[in-house]
């Protein structure tokens, strides 16, 4: 059984711990494990007819290669969150531009390009018989479109945003939030200092559990999350209350990167419109910082913690699962069941189809988990709730 393994998207804590044990499970089953660097780029750019190549975009991978990556944090493979299914044209490797195979291709609805067969010979000449992916969303829903193209897939969830379909847990989700509970913490001696308002922003475009879950385990006043647009004046109103209340004389928000003001709230306060995907000119953290300031007249800084929440070594818990999916992983293919993601689902390490985790999306329970009025974590019962709450 020859194996293929990459890793896609933002990297995580955690990562490496899954790529070592797939590797030393594997070597005890007799199989062979090749990595392919820089995710879906490496197969998308291996030009069989250059020597070269081969270093650059494959790595053999033994249990002497990865002995001691488990106590790092990034990946091993590199990363990268090229989508062979929909390339820009600039995306496109130099030998790959005016070949045939982007000849016929033709190009998508989007104006981009569809490379997918070039992938898929790619993995015909390395000679791989399952390709194991670790990554999220888009990693993952191009992992299914190749198994629907016949090839055997498994896939295995990472994110910080703990963002993925059919898995209560994905790899890097534990030490985002504990990074996130500590700056917190830490941010409250400069805020307490100067009497501020300080905005805390956090990864989560699309749902808020990152935020949420940080926001709870640090007892902000108030947390954003995307799932519920805020109303500005609301939160300036709230704001001033708890700093009031506060002895320190100091309020600590947490915000989702994802979050939105209501209505045209963002055009009227800050003359500068969120399009859905970004921010024309600013992130939603430092906007709600300019329109708390502007309500409350008072001083509010913004802390965005981005990248620290993906660097350095993964927690215990990471460690842990990260072992477990690739233990799993490793069992799958073992029992030759393919076109899966490995998963956690109450506490239970289990397995999901792929095509079951790409037609849906993961959101938090509002009505369970989150005051939509106070913007405030709200647990209304735990009893029968996993340990992850969701």
């Amino acid at each position: 059984m020859h194996i293929g393994l990459l890793t896609g998207g933002g990297d995580a804590p955690g990562i490496n711990a899954c790529i070592k044990t797939i590797v030393t499970t594997s070597a005890e089953k007799g199989y062979r494990v090749t990595g392919i660097r820089r995710g879906w780029n490496g197969l998308l750019a291996f030009d069989p007819s250059d020597p070269s190549s081969h270093e650059e975009h494959i790595a053999d991978l033994d249990p002497a290669a990865v002995r001691r990556i488990d106590r790092t944090g990034g990946t091993l493979l590199h990363t990268s969150r090229i989508n062979p299914g929909n390339l820009r044209k600039k995306e496109i490797p130099p030998f790959l531009r005016n070949s045939p195979e982007l000849m016929r291709s033709g190009l998508l609805h989007s104006g981009n390009f569809d490379l997918t067969d070039q992938v898929l010979r790619s993995i015909g000449i390395l000679s791989i018989d399952v390709l194991v992916v670790i990554g999220g969303d888009d990693t993952i829903n191009y992992a299914e479109h190749l198994s629907r193209k016949g090839l055997k897939v498994i896939a295995v969830p990472k994110t910080m945003d703990n963002d993925v379909y059919g898995s209560d847990y994905c790899i890097g989700f534990g030490t985002a939030v504990t990074r996130s509970v500590q700056y917190i913490h830490q941010l409250r001696t400069s805020s307490g200092s100067h009497e501020r308002i300080t905005i805390v922003e956090l990864f989560g475009r699309s749902t808020g559990e990152a935020c949420l879950i940080s926001a709870y385990l640090a007892d902000v006043d108030r947390a954003l999350i995307p799932e519920v647009p805020f109303d500005p004046e609301t939160l300036a109103d709230y704001l001033v209350e708890d700093k009031r209340a506060n002895p320190s004389r100091y309020a600590m928000i947490a915000i989702s990167e994802g979050a939105r003001m209501v209505g045209s709230k963002m055009i009227e306060y800050c003359g500068r419109r969120y399009d859905g995907d970004g921010y024309e000119t600013a992130s939603i953290g430092q906007l709600t910082r300019e329109t708390i300031s502007m309500l409350t007249g008072q001083d509010v800084i913004c802390q965005p913690l981005g990248y620290l929440m993906r660097s350095g070594i993964p927690d215990a818990l990471d460690l842990m699962v990260g072992f477990n999916f690739a233990q799993l992983a490793v069992e799958l293919i073992a029992r030759k069941r393919f076109g899966l993601m490995v998963a956690l689902q109450k506490g239970v390490y289990t397995s999901v189809p792929l095509d079951e985790v790409s037609s849906n999306t993961k959101q938090v329970d509002i009505g369970e988990l989150y005051d939509v009025r106070s913007y405030r974590p709200k647990m209304r019962s735990v009893m029968g709730k996993p340990m992850f709450l969701y």
